[in-house]
């Protein structure tokens, strides 16, 4: 997910500038594979929730990465809804600023989450 949303930015800003019809086509098909990879992360996720989040909560280990790593996924899970159904003009750039803040944001604070669960 965060390298098709690089690679998407990356063409998102090249189409701007350069104005290229590959670019234009090369943002779509990224975007689609953004899509289509948060389908499965989305089926991941669900998974991971009762087998690895819900043990863990019970033993009371890493809860505090834990809750960021479930707070940021749900915060990237509705960013993403907007993104796809909020038609307002107005309100899409500032969602969108913040999925990709929010995106940029998640490697860290899953690799602070493993750091900190294998720690102990």
């Amino acid at each position: 997910m965060f390298f098709t949303g690089c690679a998407w930015l990356f063409a998102d800003w090249q189409k701007r500038i350069a104005g290229d019809d590959v670019w234009q086509a090369s943002a779509a098909w990224l975007l689609m594979l953004h899509g289509g990879g948060a389908m499965v992360t989305l089926l991941l996720l669900g998974a991971l929730v009762p087998v690895h989040a819900h043990r863990a909560w019970r033993a009371k280990k890493n809860r505090i990465s834990g809750s960021a790593m479930i707070t940021l996924n749900a915060l990237l899970i509705a960013s993403a809804f907007g993104l796809y159904y909020v038609g307002s003009e107005i309100a899409r750039p500032w969602i969108s600023d913040f999925h990709i803040i929010a995106g940029f944001c998640l490697p860290a604070v899953a690799l602070m989450h493993i750091a900190v669960g294998r720690s102990r």
